[in-house]
C-alpha cells in the first residue's frame, strides 16, 4: 500500500513539474500537434492576404484631381427593402450595391505632370477604379493591375476627357438609381462616371444649377428629401417628405421643387421640405412612373408610361397635358432632362438602361445609348432618374485659401498649407485587422484571439504628395490571453531621426524607453509602440506621427509596415507576422528554451501555422478554443495553394464562414 501511494506522488510531483515548466500562457491549451492540424505550406507561403501597388498617373492636360479606388464588379448584399416602385407598388426585395466608392484609396493633383503612390490591397483585387475631375467635368477608367504596377497616360484615355476650351459649357447627365447610386453620363461620348453612394435609393434627382446642389427623394420610408453639394461630395436630409413618387424637377424661375405623382403636382420648399402648392393634372392616357422637365424657356414637360406631355396651367388652377408623342412609347420611361442644346434627353426602365434623345414638337425619337443603340455602351444598371449639370469654363472657383496650390473644392485641409491629401490603409471606410497567437514559440491553439488590432491608417500628403504625417486610428478589438501583452510596428528603413514627434501612445508598465521624439529608444529603424498593455487602447485610440520632413510613400512604406507584440512585459520577446524581422531589442526563437516549434526563426510553426495574420479587412475573430481553420472552411485550402485559391477566405461569402464559430 505505502509502495502504490509512494509510486502515486513521484506521477503527480513530475506532471506538476511538468507544466510548470511549461511556456503555454495562462489560457492553457489543447495539443493541436497532429495530423489534423498540420498545413502542407508551398515554400516560402507567408499567409500575406494583400500586396504592395505602385500607382503611375501621368496628365500634362492642366489642373485635375485624382481619386483612386480599389474595383470590383461584384455587388453586395445590403440587405431586405420595403420601397415603392415607380408604378406605386409596395416592393420587398433584397438590395444589392456596388461598393466601389466606398473603397477610396488615395486623392490628389499631379504635381508636373506626375501622380505616384504606393498602396496596399487585398489579393483578391485586379483592378483600380481611377476618377479624374478638371473642375467639377468628371471623367474615369477602369485600370488593370499588372505585376503590382498599374500605369494610366490621360492622353491615352482622351475619348473619356472633355477639354474645358471647347466651348463655354459642358453638360453632363446626373443620374440616380433605387440601388443607391449617383452617376454623371457623358452625353458627347456615352461613358458613365460613379460620383457617390446615395443615403438611400431614390428614383429622382434634379440639380439647382446656380448653387451646384442635387436634391432627390428617397424611395423608402419617410421618403426623406436629400440634398447633395456637387463641389463637397456631402449628403444631407433636408426633411422627411413622407409620400414618394417618380417626377421631380428644380425650377430655376421661382427656385422651388416640383415633384409629381400620379396625376398630382406639387411645389416644395427647397430649404424646408414644406408642402407649398398642389395642382390636379388633367389628360393623362397613364399616370404611372416618368418624370419632369423645364426647358430653358420655362416650359414644363412630363413623361409617363403613355408618352410625353406639354403641361399648361389653365384657369382653374388645373395643369392640362396635351400629347406630344403619337403613340404609346415601345419603352416606359423612367426620366428625362434637357441639355443645353435643348434636347430632351429620356432613360427607360430597363435594368440595363437605354438613352434616349426626343423631339418635343413631334415626339420623335431614337436611341442614343444602352444595349438597343447598338454602339458598345452597355450600362449594367438601371437609370431612374435624370438632370442636367452644366460646368461654365468661364465660371470656375480658383479659391485656395492657404495657397498651396491644391483649390479648395479638392483639398482636405484648405486651411493648412502643410496638408493637402490623404491616402488610406486600408480605405476610406475601411478596417484592416492584424490577429496574434501569444504563445510563440510554442504551439499555439490558433484561435487568433489572444490580441486583435483593429486599425485604419491615413498618411496626410502635402501638395507635392508627400506624406508629412501618418494617422494609426486603432483599437484592440479582442484579447483573449492571459499574459499582459504590448503592441507596436516598426517602419523598416525609416530613421527615428526621420520623426519628429509621436503622439497617443499609452504607455503604463513602465518597461518601454523612448526617444525625445517618441520613437522607442535603442532601435535601428523607426518603433512606435503603441500600447505596453493592449487593454489600454480597447478604445478607439489615435497614433500620430510627425515626419521631420515630407517623404514619399514608397520610401515610407505601406501600413500596417512590420506589426508585432512584445509577450507578456518581456520586451525581448517579439511575435511578428511570417517572415517578418524582430527589432534591434527583439530575440531570435533559438534564444527562448521550452518547447520551440519556430526552429527556424520565420515566425511559421512546424506544423505550418502563423503566429500572426494581417488582413486589410474587417475580420471576424474566432471563439476561443475554435481553430481558425473551422471557423473559416477555406483557410487551409488557401494556405496550402500558397494563397492562389479562396483569395477572400475571410470575407462573408457563402460558405467561407461558420458563424457559431465567430466573436
Amino acid at each position: 500500500m505505502r509502495t502504490t501511494i509512494y509510486d502515486f506522488l513521484k506521477m503527480s510531483f513530475a506532471i506538476l513539474l511538468l507544466y510548470g515548466c511549461n511556456l503555454s500562457s495562462p489560457e492553457g491549451i489543447d495539443d493541436l500537434d497532429n495530423d489534423a492540424n498540420t498545413l502542407s505550406l508551398p515554400e516560402g507561403f507567408d499567409f500575406s492576404t494583400y500586396q504592395d501597388v505602385t500607382i503611375n498617373i501621368i496628365d500634362n492636360e492642366g489642373y485635375a484631381k485624382y481619386d483612386v479606388y480599389a474595383y470590383t464588379d461584384e455587388l453586395y448584399d445590403a440587405g431586405t427593402e420595403t420601397y415603392e416602385d415607380e408604378s406605386g407598388e409596395t416592393v420587398t426585395e433584397t438590395v444589392y450595391k456596388s461598393e466601389v466608392l466606398d473603397k477610396l484609396i488615395f486623392s490628389g493633383v499631379p504635381k508636373n505632370g506626375v501622380l505616384k503612390q504606393t498602396i496596399n490591397l487585398p489579393k483578391f483585387y485586379s483592378k483600380v477604379y481611377i476618377r479624374r475631375n478638371e473642375h467639377l467635368n468628371f471623367s474615369s477608367s477602369i485600370e488593370d493591375i499588372v505585376d503590382q504596377e498599374v500605369n494610366y497616360n490621360s492622353s491615352e484615355n482622351k475619348s473619356n476627357l472633355r477639354s474645358m476650351s471647347v466651348k463655354s459649357v459642358t453638360d453632363y447627365l446626373y443620374s440616380v438609381n433605387g440601388e443607391g447610386q449617383l452617376f454623371q453620363i457623358d452625353p458627347l461620348t456615352g461613358v458613365l462616371t460613379d460620383l457617390s453612394n446615395m443615403p438611400m435609393g431614390s428614383y429622382t434627382c434634379a440639380i439647382d444649377q446656380e448653387n451646384k446642389l442635387l436634391y432627390s427623394i428617397g424611395r423608402s420610408s419617410p421618403y426623406p428629401i436629400m440634398k447633395y453639394s456637387i463641389e463637397e461630395d456631402t449628403w444631407e436630409t433636408v426633411a422627411n417628405l413622407g409620400f414618394g413618387g417618380p417626377r421631380l424637377e428644380f425650377n430655376s424661375k421661382d427656385g422651388l421643387l416640383y415633384f409629381s405623382n400620379g396625376a398630382k403636382l406639387y411645389t416644395l420648399d427647397p430649404t424646408t421640405g414644406a408642402r407649398l402648392d398642389t395642382w390636379n393634372i388633367i389628360g393623362l392616357h397613364n399616370t404611372s412612373g416618368g418624370d419632369l422637365a423645364f426647358s430653358d424657356e420655362g416650359e414644363l414637360f412630363l413623361c409617363s408610361a403613355s408618352g410625353l406631355y406639354g403641361m399648361e396651367l389653365d384657369s382653374d388652377g388645373n395643369y392640362q397635358s396635351t400629347r406630344i408623342s403619337a403613340d404609346d412609347l415601345p419603352f416606359t420611361p423612367t426620366s428625362m432632362t434637357f441639355d443645353s442644346n435643348q434636347e430632351l434627353w429620356i432613360a427607360d426602365i430597363s435594368g440595363y438602361a437605354n438613352l434616349v434623345i426626343m423631339d418635343t414638337q413631334t415626339g420623335g425619337w431614337q436611341y442614343n445609348y444602352g444595349v438597343k443603340a447598338n454602339n458598345n455602351t452597355t450600362y449594367k444598371r438601371s437609370i431612374h432618374d435624370l438632370t442636367t449639370f452644366r460646368v461654365y469654363s468661364d465660371n470656375i472657383d480658383e479659391t485656395d485659401s492657404d495657397g498651396d496650390g491644391i483649390f479648395d473644392q479638392d483639398d482636405a485641409y484648405p486651411d493648412d498649407a502643410e496638408a493637402a491629401f490623404e491616402l488610406f490603409t486600408p480605405s476610406k471606410y475601411g478596417k484592416g485587422t492584424i490577429a496574434f497567437e501569444d504563445l510563440w514559440p510554442s504551439t499555439g491553439d490558433y484561435d487568433f484571439n489572444d490580441a486583435v488590432l483593429s486599425y485604419q491608417a491615413i498618411a496626410v500628403l502635402n501638395a507635392d504628395n508627400m506624406a508629412v504625417r501618418l494617422d494609426l486610428i486603432c483599437n484592440i478589438k479582442a484579447n483573449g490571453a492571459g499574459y499582459t501583452n504590448g503592441i507596436g510596428i516598426e517602419i523598416e528603413g525609416l530613421d527615428p531621426s526621420q520623426i519628429e514627434s509621436v503622439s497617443g501612445p499609452v504607455l503604463t508598465e513602465n518597461f518601454i524607453s523612448l526617444n525625445a521624439n517618441g520613437t522607442e529608444s535603442g532601435q535601428e529603424n523607426a518603433v512606435i509602440i503603441l500600447a505596453d498593455d493592449v487593454d489600454n487602447i480597447l478604445n478607439e485610440t489615435t497614433i500620430s506621427i510627425k515626419f521631420v520632413s515630407p517623404i514619399s510613400t514608397s520610401d515610407l512604406g505601406v501600413a500596417p509596415f512590420n506589426p508585432f507584440i512584445i509577450v507578456n512585459k518581456v520586451r525581448e520577446k517579439e511575435i511578428h507576422l511570417p517572415y517578418m524581422k524582430i527589432t534591434s531589442l527583439g530575440n531570435s526563437s533559438l534564444e527562448f528554451t521550452g518547447d520551440n516549434k519556430d526552429t527556424d526563426g520565420d515566425f511559421i510553426s512546424d506544423n505550418g501555422f502563423p503566429w500572426a495574420i494581417s488582413i486589410i479587412h474587417d475580420f471576424k475573430v474566432p471563439k476561443e478554443k475554435a481553430n481558425i481553420t473551422t471557423a473559416y472552411n477555406f483557410f487551409g485550402a488557401w494556405a496550402e495553394s500558397g494563397g492562389t485559391t479562396n483569395v477572400d477566405w475571410y470575407k462573408d461569402n457563402p460558405g467561407n464562414r461558420n458563424d457559431d464559430l465567430l466573436e
